[in-house]
């Protein structure tokens, strides 16, 4: 019998979000991995171990309640490297890689990677499964989606997404400005993930073209001490896994069919 290994979708933060088939295959399976970063795992630990009071992960903090302290693993990436495909990132998915490998050929069959939102959304899992597919073709990958950030957000604030012929448009603040401030000209909404170190280049921008009282800034989703609102133009201490919503323009209802 083949291994599956699964990304598992579980939400910006809130445990209430998994859908029930995600509950479900956390529950049924083998194992379940979690990302948690490298600096919290010893070096010469083994494979799950982590630092004397080191934090879980915001994925593995989401699914405590649905799965036993037997199932969990924790697997160390290199989730603050900056510039690309580092050293240190490489080697993180590699060793990640050998560590669900080892637990396939230890007899595990339903392997499932618990990952924040959507796996197929910015997510770790996909670096994950083409590391674990080189190094075993026949394991079977699969995914199941989950609730994104924007999605809570907009829920959270009342904001549509988006109406009748309107884009949607989802891109990282890392990938540069002009990213940004071509979408914001453009006729549809706007949501820019990991915002926290370009937030005053955001800011600047979004008051350059008008769009800073409709913008929405959502921290720290489904966590204590989570804040929603309008952006704050004086606090620029954003968690890395900060939402900003900017919604299309809308002067009439149904303006945009």
């Amino acid at each position: 019998m083949s291994a599956t290994l699964t990304g598992v979708g579980v939400g910006p933060g809130d445990p209430e979000l998994l859908t029930v088939k995600a509950v479900r295959l956390l529950r049924e399976a083998d194992l379940v991995f979690v990302p948690v970063m490298a600096e919290r795992v010893a070096p010469t630990a083994p494979a799950g171990a982590t630092l004397p009071g080191a934090d879980a992960g915001r994925a593995e903090a989401t699914v405590r309640e649905y799965v036993t302290a037997e199932q969990l693993r924790r697997l160390p990436f290199a989730l603050d490297d900056r510039g690309g495909v580092t050293a240190r990132r490489a080697a993180a998915w590699d060793d990640a890689a050998r560590v669900v490998v080892e637990a396939i050929d230890a007899g595990a069959r339903s392997l499932a990677f618990a990952t924040i939102g959507d796996p197929n959304v910015y997510s770790t899992f996909g670096y994950l499964a083409q590391s674990v597919r080189a190094l075993r073709p026949a394991v079977r990958v699969a995914t199941v989606p989950g609730v994104t950030a924007m999605q809570e957000l907009a829920a959270r604030s009342g904001t549509p997404l988006c109406e009748g012929r309107e884009p949607l448009t989802l891109l990282p603040a890392t990938a540069g400005l002009a990213l940004f401030a071509d979408a914001l000209a453009g006729p549809g909404t706007v949501v820019a993930y990991k915002g926290w170190r370009r937030h005053p280049e955001l800011l600047a921008e979004l008051r350059r073209q008008g769009r800073l009282a409709d913008a929405v800034l959502g921290r720290s989703l489904g966590l204590p001490g989570e804040r929603i609102g309008p952006v704050d133009d004086t606090e620029h201490d954003l968690p890395y896994l900060s939402t900003l919503l900017v919604p299309a323009r809308r002067e009439h209802r149904g303006g945009k069919l």
